[in-house]
This record gives structure tokens, sequence and C-alpha cells, in this order.
């Protein structure tokens, strides 16, 4: 077993990534704590939403760099982990944009 990742690494990067997907479609401050934009733009979260995604990103290779050796990352792991961010901001999404008012 030694060489593996602990579960706990895996479930707490992907619970900050569900909510790092989801916090720029629930709140009208830009990144949390900037000033209120009531509306706030669409292109204020997405660019949150790609900020939070570095952030969670480089929070796992922190943590897989001091639990183990880290793997080196290339384009296959970006465009994944941005359609995986995607994924996991279509909550947020449809209660901001899709929902009847």
């Amino acid at each position: 077993m030694t060489g593996l990742v602990p579960v706990w690494a895996i479930y707490t990067v992907l619970l900050a990534a569900l909510i790092a997907a989801n916090l720029p479609f629930i709140n009208e401050r830009l990144f949390v704590v900037g000033p209120v934009r009531a509306p706030k733009a669409a292109a204020w979260r997405l660019l949150e939403l790609l900020v939070y995604a570095l952030g969670v990103a480089a929070m796992g290779w922190g943590l897989e760099t001091h639990l183990g050796q880290a793997s080196p990352l290339r384009w296959e792991f970006v465009a994944v982990w941005l359609c995986v961010m995607l994924t996991l901001a279509f909550p947020g999404f449809v209660w901001r944009y899709l929902r009847r008012q």
C-alpha cells in the first residue's frame, strides 16, 4: 500500500473543487470578498471559476508533492481538470441562470 495517496487527500481536493466550482454562482461579490456587483456579469463568473480551478489544482499538487512524488502536468491533465470544474459548476449554473424566478 505504500505509494498510494491517502483517501482523505482525494476527498479533500474533490470537496474543495465542488465548493470552488459553485462559489462564483452563489454570491454577487468579486472573489467572495470584493465589492458587490449586482448583477455580476458572466465574464466575472468565468474568470472566478478559472482562478478557483487554478487554486484547487495548486492545492492538489501541493498535497501530492507533500505525500509523495508529483506526476508531471501535461496539457491532457489541464483539459480534463477544466472539464471536471465545468461539470462540478453545473449545479451552481442551473441555480443562477436556469431556475424560475
